[in-house]
């Protein structure tokens, strides 16, 4: 999968579109938790720009877990950062996960029922697991990355749709 999201171009675009169709029908998640494209992935990057009514906090990685913090402008607020992946500023504050209201969550690889597989860390799983119960959780993905079993263990956080599917199943 990682070679394929090298290989294979995604449309973002129609990610981004399906993104603010869910947002238009979830006026009251108002901070947003997005993430900087590595390589192939989606690029949600616009979305700050396309939505500037709700919050969007952009993940740093400090040692081995994630903080999320608000970006308004994305060509100053972000800096390179851990792995080669943008980060936002380290002046910017740190917004707690339970303020957080919906989760747009990469990965490399997504099942129809929920399943996540991401890059191996816990990242993610580990600040999922610290959020607000009503918290929405939403893999986004190109349609290709959609595979029939991620073989979730269990320490890995379910996703409650995923975002790449056609037509969109996300809550």
């Amino acid at each position: 999968m990682r070679r394929r999201l090298r290989e294979t171009p995604g449309d973002s675009a129609a990610l981004r579109e399906a993104i603010g169709r869910w947002l238009a029908d979830h006026p009251d998640a108002r901070v947003i938790a997005a993430f900087a494209a590595l390589p192939g992935e989606p690029d949600l990057l616009p979305l700050v720009a396309l939505h500037p009514e709700r919050i969007w906090v952009f993940p740093t990685v400090r040692g081995e877990h994630l903080t999320f913090h608000p970006v308004t402008d994305t060509a100053r607020d972000f800096e390179a950062g851990a792995f080669g992946i943008r980060e936002p500023s380290p002046s910017l504050p740190e917004t707690p996960a339970r303020e957080i209201d919906a989760f747009l969550c990469p990965g490399l690889a997504f099942s129809p029922t929920g399943g996540r597989l991401g890059r191996g860390r816990g990242f993610y799983d580990r600040m999922l697991a610290l959020a607000r119960p009503d918290t929405v959780k939403l893999g986004v993905c190109f349609p290709f990355q959609i595979v029939e079993n991620t073989f979730a263990e269990a320490h890995d956080i379910p996703m409650d749709g995923i975002l790449g599917l056609t037509p969109n199943p996300a809550p």
